[in-house]
Protein backbone atom coordinates (compact mmCIF):
# COMPACT_ATOMS: atom_id res chain seq x y z
CA UNK A 1 0.00 0.00 0.00
CA UNK A 2 1.37 3.38 -1.04
CA UNK A 3 0.83 6.68 0.47
CA UNK A 4 -2.16 8.33 -0.55
CA UNK A 5 -1.35 11.61 -2.25
CA UNK A 6 -3.96 13.08 -0.74
CA UNK A 7 -2.44 12.92 2.58
CA UNK A 8 1.20 13.80 1.78
CA UNK A 9 -0.12 17.25 3.10
CA UNK A 10 -1.41 16.40 6.36
CA UNK A 11 1.25 13.94 7.15
CA UNK A 12 3.68 17.22 6.35
CA UNK A 13 1.36 18.68 8.93
CA UNK A 14 1.97 15.88 11.56
CA UNK A 15 5.25 16.27 10.98
CA UNK A 16 5.60 19.85 12.37
CA UNK A 17 3.15 18.41 15.35
CA UNK A 18 5.51 15.81 16.13
CA UNK A 19 8.40 18.91 16.68
CA UNK A 20 6.09 20.90 18.52
CA UNK A 21 4.76 17.55 21.14
CA UNK A 22 8.69 16.16 21.03
CA UNK A 23 10.09 20.20 21.49
CA UNK A 24 12.81 19.62 19.45
CA UNK A 25 14.99 22.23 19.03
CA UNK A 26 12.89 23.85 21.86
CA UNK A 27 14.30 25.59 24.80
CA UNK A 28 13.75 23.03 26.91
CA UNK A 29 15.65 20.42 25.36
CA UNK A 30 18.74 19.74 27.12
CA UNK A 31 21.96 19.55 25.42
CA UNK A 32 25.07 18.40 26.35
CA UNK A 33 28.24 21.33 26.21
CA UNK A 34 30.41 20.71 22.94
CA UNK A 35 32.96 18.12 23.19
CA UNK A 36 36.09 17.72 21.17
CA UNK A 37 35.08 14.42 20.58
CA UNK A 38 33.91 13.57 16.74
CA UNK A 39 31.31 11.57 17.73
CA UNK A 40 28.66 10.31 20.38
CA UNK A 41 27.72 7.03 21.99
CA UNK A 42 24.03 6.53 22.52
CA UNK A 43 22.43 3.50 24.39
CA UNK A 44 18.88 1.86 23.67
CA UNK A 45 17.61 -0.50 25.94
CA UNK A 46 14.28 -2.29 23.71
CA UNK A 47 12.24 -4.99 24.49
CA UNK A 48 9.04 -5.48 22.76
CA UNK A 49 5.53 -7.45 22.82
CA UNK A 50 5.19 -7.02 26.69
CA UNK A 51 1.81 -8.31 26.45
CA UNK A 52 1.18 -7.09 30.22
CA UNK A 53 3.07 -9.50 31.54
CA UNK A 54 2.71 -8.47 35.73
CA UNK A 55 3.35 -11.94 36.30
CA UNK A 56 6.22 -14.35 35.50
CA UNK A 57 4.70 -16.03 32.29
CA UNK A 58 4.22 -19.80 32.78
CA UNK A 59 4.80 -23.00 30.61
CA UNK A 60 7.22 -23.09 27.63
CA UNK A 61 6.36 -19.28 27.46
CA UNK A 62 8.50 -18.44 30.48
CA UNK A 63 11.35 -20.31 29.03
CA UNK A 64 14.70 -18.63 27.06
CA UNK A 65 16.59 -21.79 26.77
CA UNK A 66 15.72 -23.59 29.71
CA UNK A 67 16.23 -20.62 31.81
CA UNK A 68 12.76 -18.96 33.41
CA UNK A 69 12.51 -15.19 32.50
CA UNK A 70 9.82 -12.39 32.44
CA UNK A 71 7.42 -10.81 34.27
CA UNK A 72 7.42 -6.70 34.85
CA UNK A 73 9.37 -7.15 38.67
CA UNK A 74 12.22 -8.83 37.06
CA UNK A 75 12.03 -6.96 33.42
CA UNK A 76 11.98 -3.08 35.47
CA UNK A 77 15.60 -4.61 37.84
CA UNK A 78 17.21 -5.94 34.42
CA UNK A 79 16.31 -2.30 32.62
CA UNK A 80 17.60 -0.13 35.61
CA UNK A 81 20.94 -2.23 36.30
CA UNK A 82 21.77 -2.43 32.45
CA UNK A 83 20.43 1.64 32.39
CA UNK A 84 23.17 2.29 34.37
CA UNK A 85 25.76 -0.02 33.11
CA UNK A 86 25.05 1.75 30.04
CA UNK A 87 25.72 4.95 31.78
CA UNK A 88 28.64 4.40 32.67
CA UNK A 89 29.56 4.52 29.09
CA UNK A 90 27.62 7.00 27.72
CA UNK A 91 25.31 9.61 29.83
CA UNK A 92 22.61 9.39 26.46
CA UNK A 93 20.52 5.69 27.34
CA UNK A 94 17.16 5.59 26.25
CA UNK A 95 14.37 2.85 26.76
CA UNK A 96 12.34 1.84 23.53
CA UNK A 97 10.07 -0.75 22.89
CA UNK A 98 8.38 -1.38 19.70
CA UNK A 99 4.99 -2.00 20.19
CA UNK A 100 2.06 -4.96 21.94
CA UNK A 101 3.12 -3.72 25.33
CA UNK A 102 -0.41 -4.20 25.68
CA UNK A 103 -3.52 -6.19 24.75
CA UNK A 104 -3.50 -10.19 24.92
CA UNK A 105 -2.86 -9.67 28.47
CA UNK A 106 -3.37 -11.22 31.81
CA UNK A 107 -6.63 -10.78 33.94
CA UNK A 108 -4.41 -8.69 36.86
CA UNK A 109 -4.25 -6.45 33.59
CA UNK A 110 -6.98 -6.99 31.54
CA UNK A 111 -9.18 -6.35 34.62
CA UNK A 112 -8.59 -2.71 34.64
CA UNK A 113 -7.84 -2.59 30.82
CA UNK A 114 -4.53 -2.76 31.07
CA UNK A 115 -3.79 0.44 32.75
CA UNK A 116 -1.71 -1.56 35.13
CA UNK A 117 0.76 -2.19 31.90
CA UNK A 118 0.87 1.80 31.32
CA UNK A 119 1.75 2.30 35.09
CA UNK A 120 4.13 0.03 35.13
CA UNK A 121 6.01 1.47 31.69
CA UNK A 122 6.02 4.90 33.35
CA UNK A 123 7.49 3.64 36.51
CA UNK A 124 10.00 1.40 34.44
CA UNK A 125 11.22 4.84 32.99
CA UNK A 126 10.30 3.72 29.27
CA UNK A 127 10.63 6.81 26.79
CA UNK A 128 9.13 5.66 23.80
CA UNK A 129 7.04 2.91 21.86
CA UNK A 130 5.56 2.11 18.64
CA UNK A 131 2.18 0.67 18.46
CA UNK A 132 1.47 -2.75 17.87
CA UNK A 133 -1.44 -4.15 16.27
CA UNK A 134 -2.73 -5.31 19.66
CA UNK A 135 -2.94 -2.08 20.78
CA UNK A 136 -6.00 -1.83 19.00
CA UNK A 137 -7.68 -4.83 20.28
CA UNK A 138 -10.56 -2.39 22.39
CA UNK A 139 -10.65 -0.08 19.47
CA UNK A 140 -8.56 3.33 18.53
CA UNK A 141 -10.93 5.61 21.10
CA UNK A 142 -9.35 3.04 24.09
CA UNK A 143 -6.11 3.63 22.63
CA UNK A 144 -6.07 7.44 22.81
CA UNK A 145 -7.29 6.75 26.13
CA UNK A 146 -4.14 4.66 27.36
CA UNK A 147 -2.10 7.85 26.05
CA UNK A 148 -3.80 10.51 27.12
CA UNK A 149 -5.31 9.51 30.09
CA UNK A 150 -8.49 9.72 31.80
CA UNK A 151 -11.30 6.99 33.36
CA UNK A 152 -12.99 4.82 31.01
CA UNK A 153 -16.21 5.74 29.58
CA UNK A 154 -17.50 2.53 30.49
CA UNK A 155 -15.81 1.00 34.03
CA UNK A 156 -14.32 4.20 34.85
CA UNK A 157 -11.36 4.58 37.39
CA UNK A 158 -12.15 0.96 38.88
CA UNK A 159 -8.74 1.31 40.86
CA UNK A 160 -10.22 4.22 42.80
CA UNK A 161 -7.15 6.78 42.06
CA UNK A 162 -7.64 8.10 38.21
CA UNK A 163 -5.46 7.69 35.14
CA UNK A 164 -2.91 9.80 33.67
CA UNK A 165 -2.37 7.72 30.74
CA UNK A 166 1.40 6.72 29.68
CA UNK A 167 4.27 9.59 29.83
CA UNK A 168 5.91 8.12 27.06
CA UNK A 169 4.31 8.51 23.58
CA UNK A 170 2.67 5.75 21.69
CA UNK A 171 4.05 6.40 18.06
CA UNK A 172 1.74 5.40 14.60
CA UNK A 173 3.37 6.92 11.87
CA UNK A 174 1.58 4.63 9.32
CA UNK A 175 -1.70 5.12 11.27
CA UNK A 176 -3.98 7.28 9.89
CA UNK A 177 -7.29 9.09 10.17
CA UNK A 178 -9.66 8.25 7.17
CA UNK A 179 -11.27 11.60 7.75
CA UNK A 180 -8.32 13.59 7.84
CA UNK A 181 -5.11 11.75 6.85
CA UNK A 182 -3.39 12.69 10.04
CA UNK A 183 -1.90 10.02 12.25
CA UNK A 184 -3.91 9.26 15.22
CA UNK A 185 -0.56 9.61 17.41
CA UNK A 186 2.73 11.33 17.04
CA UNK A 187 4.79 9.66 14.20
CA UNK A 188 7.95 10.16 15.63
CA UNK A 189 10.06 11.87 18.67
CA UNK A 190 13.23 13.41 18.82
CA UNK A 191 16.11 13.14 21.41
CA UNK A 192 19.16 15.25 21.36
CA UNK A 193 22.27 13.81 22.37
CA UNK A 194 25.73 16.45 22.49
CA UNK A 195 23.93 18.84 19.82
CA UNK A 196 22.92 16.00 17.35
CA UNK A 197 19.14 15.14 17.43
CA UNK A 198 18.41 11.48 16.63
CA UNK A 199 14.80 10.64 15.75
CA UNK A 200 12.51 7.25 16.85
CA UNK A 201 9.78 6.27 14.03
CA UNK A 202 7.44 4.39 14.93
CA UNK A 203 4.99 2.23 13.32
CA UNK A 204 2.27 -1.63 13.02
CA UNK A 205 2.43 -3.60 10.69
CA UNK A 206 0.38 -2.57 7.51
CA UNK A 207 -1.29 -6.21 8.18
CA UNK A 208 -3.14 -5.20 11.83
CA UNK A 209 -6.36 -5.05 9.84
CA UNK A 210 -6.37 -8.45 9.28
CA UNK A 211 -5.77 -9.69 12.61
CA UNK A 212 -7.68 -7.13 14.70
CA UNK A 213 -11.90 -7.11 15.23
CA UNK A 214 -12.70 -4.87 12.22
CA UNK A 215 -14.81 -3.47 14.62
CA UNK A 216 -12.92 -1.24 16.51
CA UNK A 217 -10.63 0.58 13.63
CA UNK A 218 -13.48 1.69 11.31
CA UNK A 219 -12.29 5.33 11.12
CA UNK A 220 -8.18 4.24 10.32
CA UNK A 221 -6.07 3.32 7.91
CA UNK A 222 -2.95 1.17 7.93
CA UNK A 223 -0.27 2.61 5.70
CA UNK A 224 3.23 0.84 3.89
CA UNK A 225 5.96 0.41 6.48
CA UNK A 226 8.49 0.95 4.33
CA UNK A 227 6.69 3.96 2.55
CA UNK A 228 5.87 5.55 5.46
CA UNK A 229 9.28 5.39 7.17
CA UNK A 230 11.07 6.34 3.83
CA UNK A 231 8.42 9.54 3.59
CA UNK A 232 9.86 10.27 7.64
CA UNK A 233 13.10 9.86 6.78
CA UNK A 234 13.11 12.59 4.24
CA UNK A 235 11.28 14.70 5.92
CA UNK A 236 13.17 14.65 8.90
CA UNK A 237 16.50 15.37 6.73
CA UNK A 238 15.13 18.20 5.47
CA UNK A 239 15.11 18.92 8.61
CA UNK A 240 18.77 18.38 9.23
CA UNK A 241 18.13 15.08 11.44
CA UNK A 242 19.93 12.29 9.24
CA UNK A 243 20.21 9.47 12.59
CA UNK A 244 16.96 7.46 12.79
CA UNK A 245 15.77 4.27 14.80
CA UNK A 246 12.57 2.81 13.75
CA UNK A 247 10.45 1.03 16.35
CA UNK A 248 8.72 -1.67 13.90
CA UNK A 249 5.57 -3.76 15.37
CA UNK A 250 6.57 -6.14 12.40
CA UNK A 251 9.41 -8.99 12.70
CA UNK A 252 10.68 -11.88 11.33
CA UNK A 253 12.53 -15.34 12.66
CA UNK A 254 15.53 -17.94 12.49
CA UNK A 255 14.79 -21.36 11.30
CA UNK A 256 13.17 -23.21 14.55
CA UNK A 257 16.31 -25.33 15.83
CA UNK A 258 17.89 -22.18 16.23
CA UNK A 259 18.29 -21.51 20.24
CA UNK A 260 21.43 -18.71 20.22
CA UNK A 261 18.65 -15.35 21.06
CA UNK A 262 22.17 -13.18 19.23
CA UNK A 263 21.88 -15.54 16.35
CA UNK A 264 20.31 -14.64 13.05
CA UNK A 265 20.29 -18.30 11.16
CA UNK A 266 18.55 -19.03 8.27
CA UNK A 267 16.64 -15.95 9.05
CA UNK A 268 13.25 -14.75 7.03
CA UNK A 269 10.24 -13.04 7.56
CA UNK A 270 8.09 -9.99 6.57
CA UNK A 271 11.02 -7.31 8.61
CA UNK A 272 13.56 -8.68 5.58
CA UNK A 273 11.53 -6.84 2.98
CA UNK A 274 10.80 -3.63 4.73
CA UNK A 275 14.66 -3.37 5.59
CA UNK A 276 15.33 -3.93 1.80
CA UNK A 277 13.20 -0.69 1.29
CA UNK A 278 14.69 1.26 4.06
CA UNK A 279 16.50 4.88 3.55
CA UNK A 280 20.02 4.24 4.86
CA UNK A 281 18.93 7.02 7.71
CA UNK A 282 17.58 3.98 9.60
CA UNK A 283 20.96 2.94 11.33
CA UNK A 284 18.66 0.58 13.74
CA UNK A 285 15.50 -0.97 13.75
CA UNK A 286 14.30 -2.77 16.96
CA UNK A 287 11.64 -4.69 15.50
CA UNK A 288 8.68 -7.00 17.16
CA UNK A 289 5.22 -9.35 16.86
CA UNK A 290 6.98 -12.39 16.11
CA UNK A 291 7.86 -13.30 19.38
CA UNK A 292 11.21 -14.10 18.26
CA UNK A 293 14.55 -13.08 19.69
CA UNK A 294 17.46 -12.54 17.19
CA UNK A 295 19.83 -9.93 16.21
CA UNK A 296 20.77 -9.35 12.84
CA UNK A 297 22.49 -7.37 9.89
CA UNK A 298 20.18 -6.78 7.06
CA UNK A 299 20.66 -4.91 3.82
CA UNK A 300 18.81 -1.51 3.33
CA UNK A 301 17.92 0.31 0.05
CA UNK A 302 21.43 1.34 -0.60
CA UNK A 303 22.77 -3.00 -0.09
CA UNK A 304 24.62 -1.91 3.63
CA UNK A 305 23.34 -3.70 6.45
CA UNK A 306 21.31 -2.43 8.99
CA UNK A 307 21.06 -3.94 12.35
CA UNK A 308 17.57 -5.60 13.29
CA UNK A 309 16.71 -6.59 16.74
CA UNK A 310 14.06 -8.45 18.72
CA UNK A 311 13.47 -9.21 21.95
CA UNK A 312 11.19 -12.53 22.51
CA UNK A 313 7.69 -11.42 24.26
CA UNK A 314 6.35 -10.99 28.27
CA UNK A 315 9.77 -9.32 29.21
CA UNK A 316 11.62 -12.24 28.97
CA UNK A 317 14.84 -10.81 26.87
CA UNK A 318 15.95 -7.13 27.07
CA UNK A 319 18.11 -5.98 23.93
CA UNK A 320 21.65 -3.65 24.66
CA UNK A 321 21.71 -1.51 21.94
CA UNK A 322 24.96 0.89 20.92
CA UNK A 323 24.70 3.30 18.51
CA UNK A 324 27.70 5.82 17.16
CA UNK A 325 26.78 8.75 15.21
CA UNK A 326 29.25 10.62 13.69
CA UNK A 327 28.48 14.72 14.82
CA UNK A 328 30.07 16.42 11.44
CA UNK A 329 27.50 13.80 9.26
CA UNK A 330 24.88 13.59 11.72
CA UNK A 331 24.76 10.24 10.56
CA UNK A 332 24.38 6.76 13.04
CA UNK A 333 27.99 4.86 12.03
CA UNK A 334 27.70 2.32 13.67
CA UNK A 335 25.60 0.22 15.56
CA UNK A 336 25.72 -3.30 18.08
CA UNK A 337 23.64 -5.04 20.07
CA UNK A 338 22.95 -7.77 22.69
CA UNK A 339 20.43 -9.60 23.94
CA UNK A 340 20.36 -10.65 27.45
CA UNK A 341 18.21 -13.04 29.17
CA UNK A 342 15.37 -11.62 32.12
CA UNK A 343 16.30 -14.41 34.72
CA UNK A 344 13.54 -14.63 37.35
CA UNK A 345 14.81 -18.02 39.03
CA UNK A 346 16.62 -19.39 42.03
CA UNK A 347 19.67 -21.65 41.11
CA UNK A 348 20.65 -24.80 42.72
CA UNK A 349 24.25 -25.35 43.32
CA UNK A 350 24.77 -27.57 40.16
CA UNK A 351 23.52 -24.85 38.15
CA UNK A 352 19.80 -25.69 37.84
CA UNK A 353 16.59 -23.61 38.39
CA UNK A 354 14.69 -24.55 41.37
CA UNK A 355 11.48 -26.06 41.09
CA UNK A 356 8.44 -26.42 43.71
CA UNK A 357 6.95 -29.01 41.91
CA UNK A 358 7.04 -29.86 37.92
CA UNK A 359 7.83 -27.40 36.16
CA UNK A 360 6.92 -24.50 38.42
CA UNK A 361 10.19 -22.71 39.17
CA UNK A 362 10.55 -20.68 42.36
CA UNK A 363 10.93 -17.05 41.83
CA UNK A 364 14.08 -15.06 43.18
CA UNK A 365 12.88 -12.23 45.18
CA UNK A 366 16.38 -11.04 45.16
CA UNK A 367 16.03 -9.56 41.68
CA UNK A 368 12.30 -7.65 42.36
CA UNK A 369 12.25 -4.27 41.73
CA UNK A 370 10.33 -2.74 44.24
CA UNK A 371 8.80 -0.14 42.38
CA UNK A 372 7.15 -2.18 39.79
CA UNK A 373 6.47 -4.92 42.83
CA UNK A 374 4.57 -2.23 44.68
CA UNK A 375 1.98 -1.59 41.68
CA UNK A 376 1.74 -5.17 41.12
CA UNK A 377 0.57 -5.93 44.33
CA UNK A 378 -1.69 -3.25 44.20
CA UNK A 379 -3.86 -5.11 41.19
CA UNK A 380 -2.91 -8.90 42.38
CA UNK A 381 -4.74 -7.57 45.46
CA UNK A 382 -7.84 -6.17 43.45
CA UNK A 383 -8.35 -8.92 41.34
CA UNK A 384 -7.37 -11.45 43.03
CA UNK A 385 -11.01 -12.72 44.23
CA UNK A 386 -11.83 -12.96 40.71
CA UNK A 387 -8.60 -14.49 39.25
CA UNK A 388 -8.18 -17.25 42.14
CA UNK A 389 -11.29 -18.61 41.46
CA UNK A 390 -10.83 -21.95 40.83
CA UNK A 391 -13.47 -23.09 37.85
CA UNK A 392 -12.51 -26.45 36.83
CA UNK A 393 -9.89 -29.05 36.53
CA UNK A 394 -7.57 -31.08 34.27
CA UNK A 395 -5.75 -34.17 34.38
CA UNK A 396 -2.20 -33.33 33.36
CA UNK A 397 -0.55 -30.30 30.97
CA UNK A 398 -2.94 -29.34 28.41
CA UNK A 399 -0.39 -26.87 25.58
CA UNK A 400 -0.52 -25.47 22.47
CA UNK A 401 2.29 -27.33 21.09
CA UNK A 402 0.57 -28.84 17.30
CA UNK A 403 0.97 -31.47 15.77
CA UNK A 404 2.59 -31.13 12.03
CA UNK A 405 -0.66 -30.88 11.01
CA UNK A 406 -0.95 -27.52 12.78
CA UNK A 407 -3.52 -29.41 16.02
CA UNK A 408 -2.55 -28.55 19.73
CA UNK A 409 -4.40 -30.69 22.50
CA UNK A 410 -5.00 -27.18 23.58
CA UNK A 411 -6.93 -26.44 20.37
CA UNK A 412 -8.95 -29.12 20.74
CA UNK A 413 -10.23 -28.65 24.05
CA UNK A 414 -11.24 -24.70 23.50
CA UNK A 415 -12.83 -25.92 20.46
CA UNK A 416 -14.91 -28.71 22.42
CA UNK A 417 -16.06 -26.19 24.91
CA UNK A 418 -17.29 -23.68 22.32
CA UNK A 419 -19.27 -26.41 20.32
CA UNK A 420 -20.23 -27.86 24.33
CA UNK A 421 -21.32 -23.99 24.88
CA UNK A 422 -23.66 -23.64 21.97
CA UNK A 423 -25.06 -27.11 21.64
CA UNK A 424 -28.34 -26.44 22.75
CA UNK A 425 -28.50 -23.93 19.98
CA UNK A 426 -27.94 -26.17 16.80
CA UNK A 427 -24.26 -26.17 16.93
CA UNK A 428 -22.43 -28.96 14.95
CA UNK A 429 -18.75 -27.65 14.24
CA UNK A 430 -16.73 -25.30 16.42
CA UNK A 431 -13.46 -23.53 14.32
CA UNK A 432 -10.70 -21.76 17.01
CA UNK A 433 -7.41 -19.60 15.62
CA UNK A 434 -4.50 -20.91 16.85
CA UNK A 435 -3.14 -17.15 17.10
CA UNK A 436 -6.50 -16.80 19.96
CA UNK A 437 -4.33 -19.52 22.23
CA UNK A 438 -2.12 -16.98 24.17
CA UNK A 439 -1.15 -19.93 26.93
CA UNK A 440 -0.90 -23.37 28.31
CA UNK A 441 -2.71 -24.81 30.95
CA UNK A 442 -0.69 -26.24 33.31
CA UNK A 443 -1.37 -29.06 36.13
CA UNK A 444 1.10 -28.10 38.72
CA UNK A 445 0.61 -24.38 38.55
CA UNK A 446 -1.23 -23.11 41.01
CA UNK A 447 -1.07 -19.07 41.20
CA UNK A 448 -4.05 -18.98 44.54
CA UNK A 449 -2.19 -21.96 46.07
CA UNK A 450 -5.16 -24.39 44.90
CA UNK A 451 -4.47 -27.97 44.23
CA UNK A 452 -2.75 -29.04 41.04
CA UNK A 453 -4.47 -30.08 38.31
CA UNK A 454 -7.22 -26.88 39.43
CA UNK A 455 -8.02 -24.39 37.49
CA UNK A 456 -8.61 -20.75 38.38
CA UNK A 457 -10.35 -18.03 36.41
CA UNK A 458 -7.09 -16.13 35.91
CA UNK A 459 -5.35 -18.88 34.27
CA UNK A 460 -8.14 -19.52 31.54
CA UNK A 461 -7.96 -15.66 30.57
CA UNK A 462 -4.60 -16.29 30.55
CA UNK A 463 -5.57 -18.58 28.05
CA UNK A 464 -7.82 -16.70 26.66
CA UNK A 465 -7.42 -13.02 27.06
CA UNK A 466 -9.15 -11.63 24.38
CA UNK A 467 -12.86 -11.16 25.57
CA UNK A 468 -14.82 -12.24 22.22
CA UNK A 469 -18.14 -13.02 22.01
CA UNK A 470 -19.24 -16.89 21.43
CA UNK A 471 -21.06 -16.55 17.47
CA UNK A 472 -23.02 -19.51 15.59
CA UNK A 473 -23.46 -19.08 12.31
CA UNK A 474 -24.71 -21.05 9.21
CA UNK A 475 -22.18 -21.80 6.91
CA UNK A 476 -22.42 -24.54 2.95
CA UNK A 477 -20.57 -27.10 3.16
CA UNK A 478 -19.05 -25.64 -0.02
CA UNK A 479 -18.18 -22.20 2.36
CA UNK A 480 -17.04 -24.19 5.49
CA UNK A 481 -14.54 -26.12 2.63
CA UNK A 482 -13.47 -22.29 1.67
CA UNK A 483 -12.73 -21.24 4.72
CA UNK A 484 -10.58 -24.27 5.63
CA UNK A 485 -8.92 -22.92 2.15
CA UNK A 486 -8.08 -19.82 3.24
CA UNK A 487 -5.97 -21.06 6.05
CA UNK A 488 -3.26 -21.20 3.89
CA UNK A 489 -0.61 -18.59 2.76
CA UNK A 490 -1.55 -16.71 -0.37
CA UNK A 491 -5.37 -17.72 -0.54
CA UNK A 492 -7.64 -15.17 -1.12
CA UNK A 493 -5.44 -12.64 0.59
CA UNK A 494 -3.96 -14.87 3.65
CA UNK A 495 -0.85 -13.84 4.77
CA UNK A 496 0.37 -16.57 6.70
CA UNK A 497 -0.86 -20.34 7.58
CA UNK A 498 -2.95 -20.41 10.19
CA UNK A 499 -4.23 -23.85 11.28
CA UNK A 500 -7.56 -23.53 12.83
CA UNK A 501 -8.84 -26.02 15.69
CA UNK A 502 -11.94 -27.65 15.28
CA UNK A 503 -14.25 -29.20 17.83
CA UNK A 504 -14.71 -33.30 18.08
CA UNK A 505 -16.45 -35.03 15.47
CA UNK A 506 -15.38 -32.24 12.76
CA UNK A 507 -12.17 -34.07 10.75
CA UNK A 508 -10.45 -33.16 7.55
CA UNK A 509 -7.26 -33.50 5.81
CA UNK A 510 -5.25 -31.12 3.94
CA UNK A 511 -1.81 -31.85 1.27
CA UNK A 512 0.16 -28.29 1.28
CA UNK A 513 1.56 -30.09 -1.85
CA UNK A 514 -1.61 -28.94 -3.95
CA UNK A 515 -3.05 -26.14 -5.70
CA UNK A 516 -4.07 -23.24 -3.74
CA UNK A 517 -8.32 -23.61 -3.52
CA UNK A 518 -7.60 -27.43 -3.16
CA UNK A 519 -5.73 -28.27 -0.88
CA UNK A 520 -8.48 -29.28 1.99
CA UNK A 521 -10.57 -32.81 1.63
CA UNK A 522 -12.07 -35.48 3.25
CA UNK A 523 -14.26 -33.11 5.58
CA UNK A 524 -16.44 -35.68 7.76
CA UNK A 525 -18.55 -34.86 10.43
CA UNK A 526 -19.47 -37.56 12.81
CA UNK A 527 -18.24 -40.12 10.10
CA UNK A 528 -20.43 -38.42 7.51
CA UNK A 529 -19.09 -36.45 4.17
CA UNK A 530 -20.02 -33.07 4.39
CA UNK A 531 -22.20 -32.08 1.61
CA UNK A 532 -21.26 -28.86 -0.28
CA UNK A 533 -24.84 -28.20 -0.59
CA UNK A 534 -26.04 -29.20 3.30
CA UNK A 535 -25.98 -26.26 5.80
CA UNK A 536 -24.34 -26.62 9.16
CA UNK A 537 -24.21 -24.48 12.21
CA UNK A 538 -20.45 -23.72 13.39
CA UNK A 539 -19.60 -21.59 16.26
CA UNK A 540 -16.36 -19.52 16.21
CA UNK A 541 -15.35 -16.54 18.37
CA UNK A 542 -17.17 -12.90 16.52
CA UNK A 543 -13.09 -12.01 15.77
CA UNK A 544 -12.78 -15.09 13.10
CA UNK A 545 -16.70 -14.00 12.22
CA UNK A 546 -16.29 -10.74 11.63
CA UNK A 547 -13.25 -11.40 8.95
CA UNK A 548 -10.01 -11.64 11.47
CA UNK A 549 -6.79 -13.52 11.08
CA UNK A 550 -7.33 -12.96 7.12
CA UNK A 551 -10.53 -15.31 7.44
CA UNK A 552 -12.71 -13.13 5.40
CA UNK A 553 -14.66 -16.04 3.84
CA UNK A 554 -16.09 -16.31 6.83
CA UNK A 555 -17.94 -13.42 6.55
CA UNK A 556 -20.23 -14.99 3.59
CA UNK A 557 -22.10 -16.94 7.06
CA UNK A 558 -25.90 -16.06 7.60
CA UNK A 559 -28.26 -16.43 10.69
CA UNK A 560 -25.73 -15.15 13.28
CA UNK A 561 -26.53 -15.81 17.05
CA UNK A 562 -24.74 -14.40 20.23
CA UNK A 563 -23.99 -16.32 22.77
CA UNK A 564 -24.05 -15.09 26.64
CA UNK A 565 -21.16 -14.45 27.98
CA UNK A 566 -17.11 -14.45 26.02
CA UNK A 567 -14.75 -17.17 24.66
CA UNK A 568 -13.32 -17.69 28.18
CA UNK A 569 -16.55 -18.27 29.76
CA UNK A 570 -17.01 -20.87 27.03
CA UNK A 571 -13.71 -22.93 27.96
CA UNK A 572 -14.49 -21.92 31.93
CA UNK A 573 -17.59 -23.96 31.48
CA UNK A 574 -16.16 -27.48 30.31
CA UNK A 575 -13.33 -27.16 32.18
CA UNK A 576 -16.18 -26.94 35.11
CA UNK A 577 -16.99 -30.16 33.80
CA UNK A 578 -13.53 -32.12 34.42
CA UNK A 579 -11.00 -32.91 34.89
CA UNK A 580 -10.83 -32.95 31.35
CA UNK A 581 -7.49 -34.33 29.76
CA UNK A 582 -5.75 -33.31 26.75
CA UNK A 583 -7.38 -33.10 23.30
CA UNK A 584 -6.05 -35.86 21.23
CA UNK A 585 -4.69 -34.30 18.57
CA UNK A 586 -6.33 -36.82 15.44
CA UNK A 587 -8.93 -34.54 13.91
CA UNK A 588 -6.77 -32.66 11.46
CA UNK A 589 -4.41 -34.77 9.06
CA UNK A 590 -1.78 -34.45 6.53
CA UNK A 591 -3.36 -36.23 3.27
CA UNK A 592 -0.75 -38.79 1.85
Amino acid sequence: MSIDPRHRAALAAAVALALVFTGAGAAHAKQSPPKPAKTVAVNLIAFNDFHGAIDPPTGSGGLVNGTPAGGVEYLATAVKKLRAEQKTESPHSFTVAAGDLVGATPLVSAAFHDEPTVDEMNALGLDVTSVGNHEFDEGVSELLRLQKGGCHPVDGCQDGDGFTGAKYPILAANVVSKKTGLPILLPFTIKVVDGVKIAFVGMTLEGTPGIVNPAGITNVKFLDEAQTANFYAKALKLLGIKSIVLLLHEGGQQVSTATDPNGCTGFSGAVTGIVSQLDPAYGAVVSGHTHRSYTCSLPNSAGVGTLVTSAGTNGTVLTDISLTIDKSSKKIVAAAASNIIVENGVRNPDGTWQTSAPGVFVRNPATVDPAAKAIADKYRTAVAPIANRVIGSISSDITRAATPAGESALGDVIADGMIAYTAAGGAQIALMNPGGIRSDLAFANSPGGEAPGQVTYGEVFTVQPFNNLVVTVSLTGAQLKEVLEQQFTGYLGQTTNRILQVSAGFSYSYSATLPLGSRVSALALNGVPIDPAATYRVTTNDFLANGGDGFTNLTAATDRVTAPGFDVDSLAAYLATGPVAPGPQNRITIAP
